[in-house]
């Protein structure tokens, strides 16, 4: 019983533990802004720009 009950539950850690890992960055800017990105975002570098895709798909480009 005890054997059983210790797998479920780390069955349910695991699946909470991989819900918490996403594609997802959190930029804070110098304003105190946050910007969530869709994936990592892109430094150029000519010019510092960085560019990403926001939380609604669309590709943006700021100053660092």
């Amino acid at each position: 019983m005890k054997k059983t009950i210790a797998i479920a539950s780390a069955c349910m850690l695991t699946f909470a533990l991989s819900a918490c890992s996403g594609n997802n960055y959190v930029m804070h800017t110098n304003d105190g802004r946050s910007i969530v990105s869709e994936g990592k975002p892109q430094t150029d570098n000519d010019t510092g720009m960085i560019s990403y895709k926001d939380a609604n798909g669309n590709k943006t480009a700021n100053q660092p």
